[in-house]
């Protein structure tokens, strides 16, 4: 018996009914820019008979001319012939693409197709990839005033610098995608101001599943020392490691950063970290970051109509609170402290219960000048924040966010179902208009960077 088992398993099925499992008909490749290549995406090819089966042939069929490169059970090859699989085992194909440049500014879609062939038998794995050319800018210096426009995307690559003295406008509905260690660092001027219609994005480059979700996908963009009279409007930054880092104080009387209606999404490290500098900041959210707003050092900072929310997930769990002031840093172990001055009105800070109890934590050391206002904002705590001057605050009530879906990560952080605690708490402002871009009421406007319409 054990003979003709052994046999039986060295054999070849060749009925047309032998069954073959394939684990995908179809690999989709999300936005591949020109010339930079892909990950790569594989299927397996599995023999459930309990005979071994030759497949009589695995074939690439645009062959050399197709943008995809496919791998067949080790060996790179656009085709190959008489592949023994053994009884109940299987192979791999990997596949990966590179779109060539062309003179489209537009999304294009690539196509191909792998044939596997058996015992007379057809089978197809559809391949597919969204393809589009770029504007690569690779340790690039801008060291004069420049305008980018929304032709073509924008790819950065080892670095990005904007030197003192020269200024970067951004157009509206310009994208621009950074790799994994490619830093914005800003020396001069950035201007980016989209519009509700056409936001200007920041993101990392790898827009393949799962890569576009995580944080970390890129460095961020640094406002170093010299750097003065930054401006960003309807700008969305997303996954990045440092989301905004602004060091040091403006070098004239205006903020050195003016951040208004814009979302930082998904930070790894900090949606803001600002040491000792100056941000004015409006309609501003700032979600599921490690650190949403972090102000260490001193400064000069007025958040007016901002949300800072997080909620654990599968990638970042909210375990700081999301807003820290301090007006000192350590340096070696000894803390250094600068005058503070931060004002918050109008604001949300909110996160799941679990391992933060205070969403707000202000600390103070020396004898420097410190003033940290709060007012008509809700916050989740179960200690008032220290040396803090709290007005009109609402604590621990929750904001009713309009959807908070962890598992899908979907999240609306709209508050306009009753009985929101922050519609119509807010006290007026010179804000007349929200994230959305709606206009806000002359009257009692609601808390947050959204305005129930």
């Amino acid at each position: 018996m054990l003979a003709l088992f052994s046999c039986k398993k060295d054999s070849f099925i060749t009925s047309t009914d032998a069954r073959l499992n394939i684990s995908s008909d179809s690999l989709r490749f999300d936005t591949v820019f020109t010339s930079t290549g892909s990950v790569t995406q594989s299927f397996k090819i599995r023999n459930d008979n309990e005979q071994m089966l030759r497949l009589s042939s695995v074939k690439l069929m645009g062959g050399s001319s197709s943008p995809f490169k496919i791998n067949i059970n080790g060996i790179a090859a656009n085709q190959a012939g008489n592949i023994d699989i053994a009884a109940e085992d299987s192979i791999y194909i990997f596949v990966s693409v590179t779109v060539n440049p062309t003179a489209a500014n537009l999304p294009f879609i690539l196509s191909d197709s792998i044939s596997v062939e058996y015992n007379g038998n057809q089978r197809w794995v559809q391949l597919e990839a969204y393809g589009q050319n770029a504007r690569f800018m690779n340790g690039s210096i801008i060291s004069t005033n420049t305008t980018w426009d929304n032709s073509r995307p924008y790819v950065i690559l080892d670095f990005l610098n904007v030197a003192a003295g020269a200024t970067l406008t951004i157009l509206p509905g310009t994208k621009i995608y950074a790799h994994a260690n490619a830093p914005v660092i800003i020396d001069g001027t950035l201007n980016a101001t989209g519009t509700a219609v056409n936001k200007i994005v920041f993101a990392g480059d790898r827009l393949d599943a799962p890569y576009k979700d995580y944080p970390a996908g890129w460095p961020g963009i640094i406002f170093r020392s010299s750097s003065i009279n930054n401006h960003l409007q309807f700008t969305n930054i997303k996954n990045a490691y440092q989301a905004i880092v602004v060091d040091q104080p403006a070098l004239n009387a205006n903020p050195k950063l003016i951040i208004e209606q814009c979302i930082i999404d998904n930070a790894f490290d900090a949606g803001i970290f600002s040491i000792n500098s100056s941000i004015t900041a409006s309609n501003l959210l700032i979600s599921n970051c490690a650190n949403n707003i972090a102000l260490q050092g001193g400064g000069v900072y007025n958040f007016t109509h901002c949300t800072a929310a997080s909620f654990s997930n599968n990638f970042l769990l909210h375990k700081t609170p999301v807003l820290s002031v301090a007006n000192y840093v350590l340096q070696n172990g000894t803390p250094v402290s600068n005058n503070l001055q931060a004002f918050f009105t109008n604001c949300i800070f909110w996160g799941d219960n679990g391992f933060v109890e205070n969403e707000i934590a202000v600390n103070k050391e020396g004898a420097t000048s410190f003033a940290v206002n709060i007012s008509n904002s809700l916050y989740r705590s179960a200690v008032d924040p220290a040396n803090a001057t709290l007005t009109n605050v609402i604590k621990n009530q929750d904001p009713i966010f309009d959807s908070v879906d962890v598992s899908n990560r979907y999240y609306d952080f709209r508050h306009t179902k009753s009985p929101s605690p922050g519609l119509e708490a807010g006290i007026a402002t010179p804000i007349n208009k929200d994230l959305d871009d709606n206009a806000r009421p002359v009257g009692l406007p609601d808390l947050g960077c959204y305005e129930k319409p």
